[in-house]
């Protein structure tokens, strides 16, 4: 007869995995990858190592379920962002939200865009950029639709954002910057390269532009 975990049984372990999910996030978030152990994991949740192992095989695992839970945050964050507007407020207040998080916990978005990792790691990564990639098309799809953009290929567009925002982050996410100079900048570029109409800018925005 197979055994059938009871739903008491299932929420503790579900509860028990979320815990140490999230001692991985606040190891990630003061060492980065490299600091992380299962033991330091274990400390970090108040819990025994081996109860660790019984959840995840290894550090990959581990980090793949910080990726899947954090990165499902972010990306919600994002979404909300451009959920209404004018395109240019849109992309605006996701350029603000992807990188003004980003730079509020710097250690763990180095994590999640630049870090050396393992390979299984790296396929989370690409689905994290994917993601993000995703939010920023639907405003530039919308923009193109009533004219505030040019014609482009909205997807290629938005990956490209993603990607450069994320490369220009990486230095400043090890130097830890003032937001205050890098997102404003990070916004200009993307109004630039998405070839906004500068007639539809605010003068603060023709400004940084």
């Amino acid at each position: 007869m197979v055994y059938r975990r009871t739903p008491a049984v299932q929420a503790r372990l579900d509860a028990q995995r979320a815990l140490i999910v999230q001692g991985a996030t606040g190891v990630l978030s003061r060492e980065g990858f490299a600091g992380l152990s299962m033991a330091a994991v274990a400390a970090e949740a108040g819990i025994a190592t081996g109860t660790v192992y019984k959840q995840f095989a290894g550090k990959a695992e581990l980090v793949a379920a910080v990726f899947e839970t954090v990165v499902a945050r972010e990306v919600e964050a994002v979404r909300a962002a451009v959920a209404e507007g004018e395109v240019l407020q849109r992309v605006s207040a996701a350029v603000e939200t992807f990188a003004g998080r980003a730079l509020k916990n710097p250690k763990l978005a180095y994590v999640l865009l630049a870090e050396p990792v393992d390979a299984a790691v790296d396929a989370q990564r690409l689905q994290f950029r994917r993601a993000f990639a995703a939010a920023f098309e639907a405003a530039i799809v919308s923009g193109v639709a009533e004219g505030s953009l040019p014609a482009q290929d909205p997807h290629l567009s938005a990956a490209a954002l993603v990607g450069a925002i994320g490369e220009v982050l990486v230095g400043p996410l090890v130097a830890a910057p003032h937001a205050e100079t890098v997102i404003p900048e990070l916004v200009a570029f993307a109004v630039r390269a998405l070839g906004a109409r500068t007639d539809s800018l605010s003068p603060k925005e023709f400004r940084s532009c």
